[in-house]
């Protein structure tokens, strides 16, 4: 058995729940931040999406929390309630077998059930700015004890407006505490926020590089506006994904896009800011069970959601920047994976285009699909096209799933 983590600082309590979940190699963030994290330094590290920094901060912050002591010791604040959910399940996955309390706090939630828990003593908070200021503000929350504070996905709390609540925050814990920035990129007012807050931080940066080229497949499609949706229907039907996110600019679009996948007979769902908590719980519970084959979504989820068995990203609309377009793609091609990402190029979009093929330095293949506008699924491709593991591409799949997707098929044909 490997202690490589063990190496690294973290416990070999730990390193054995690691291990029994496949872990057992820490990533290049959790290699360089780890150690610095053990030693108690100040931490700002930039890192995309896919790399492993949700461990790397996770593992030497549980390690550090005394659970004889019944108040506040960890506060992580994140952008989006799907990054709560899915640190939470992590975190909790860590500590099963001790008396460890853990609280996500996020908008949707009960609130009286979030200070109920509160008032109950916990020993690790993980929070969205708003609802955690709100519950600072009504005094419902003690931070005067945290010995450890995690900023994660940084840049997107700043894109998002929410700079002004996490400064408030941040003032309302104890200057002795340990800081985390974790971010995606570094903008000039993440930079500034480091400098006022941290001590004497340690910079570490993971190149991108090892998210956008070495794993995914990129590729350009060429059609045009009118054509699009049954453009994204015959790539659906080409390279058959076991799991597809389907990027769009607008929460009109997504819907608009979800309904006309339903209508072809497409296993498809949408997820975007407008809807209600429980509705996003359930596409995700559909998505994490495997149940799900395309989800439609916003930007909103090309962040917080690490979803297992993603093999193709889909831009529908192009997006306006390289950031973004990292985020997403960032979807696929997780850790030990491949994946490919394929974007929708219009002639008005030919300008995004080339300002994301020259940050990412890289010329990516274009190619045409010839297709017959409008054409609708018959009742047989319908139903083909729902029974997902007729139409999945098992190269393309993870093999982990492989036989799970192989015995279904099969109980299925005996039927």
């Amino acid at each position: 058995m490997k202690n490589a983590f063990r190496e690294l600082g973290i416990s070999n309590e730990i390193e054995i729940i690691l291990n029994k979940n496949g872990i057992t190699d820490p990533t290049p963030i959790q290699e360089r931040a780890i150690p610095e994290i053990v030693k108690g330094k100040d931490v700002i590290a930039q890192a995309q999406t896919g790399t492993g920094k949700t461990l790397a901060f996770l593992l030497p912050l549980i390690d550090k929390i005394d659970i004889s002591k019944n108040y506040i010791q960890g506060l992580i604040i994140t952008p989006t309630r799907e990054l709560a959910i899915q640190i939470t399940d992590v975190a909790r996955k860590l500590t099963e077998a001790k008396d460890f309390k853990i609280l996500a706090a996020y908008g949707g939630q009960d609130v009286e059930q979030q200070i109920h828990k509160l008032k109950n003593g916990m020993h690790l908070v993980i929070a969205t700015p708003g609802r955690l200021l709100d519950h600072i503000k009504r005094d419902n929350i003690d931070l005067g004890k945290l010995k450890t504070l995690v900023l994660d996905e940084a840049d997107e709390m700043l894109y998002m407006g929410f700079l002004e609540d996490v400064i408030s925050i941040v003032n309302s814990t104890p200057k002795t505490r340990q800081t985390m920035l974790f971010s995606a990129t570094m903008p000039n007012e993440i930079r500034s926020l480091g400098k006022r807050f941290m001590r004497s931080p340690i910079q570490i940066e993971i190149a991108s590089k090892n998210v956008t080229i070495d794993k995914i497949k990129q590729v350009v499609i060429e059609t045009s506006e009118k054509d699009k949706i049954d453009t994204l229907c015959k790539i659906i039907d080409e390279y058959r994904p076991y799991i597809a996110f389907v990027f769009c600019r607008t929460k009109q679009k997504v819907s608009q896009v979800n309904m006309e996948l339903l209508s072809r007979g497409y296993n498809s769902d949408e997820l975007h800011g407008d809807m209600s908590q429980a509705k996003r719980e359930r596409v995700m519970k559909k998505l994490r069970d495997l149940k799900l084959q395309i989800l439609v979504a916003t930007d909103i989820a090309a962040r917080g959601i690490d979803v297992e068995g993603v093999t193709h990203v889909i831009n529908y609309d192009i997006p306006n920047d390289v950031d973004n377009y990292i985020h997403r793609i960032g979807r696929t091609g997780r850790i030990g994976n491949v994946g490919m990402a394929i974007t929708l190029v219009t002639p008005s979009d030919q300008d995004n285009l080339a300002m994301i093929e020259r940050k990412i330095k890289i010329k990516l293949k274009s190619e045409k699909k010839n297709v017959k506008s409008k054409t609708k699924s018959t009742a047989k491709e319908k139903e083909r096209k729902n029974e997902i593991s007729s139409s999945v591409n098992l190269n393309a799949i993870p093999k982990k799933y492989r036989k799970r997707l192989l015995k279904s098929s099969r109980n299925k044909s005996k039927k």
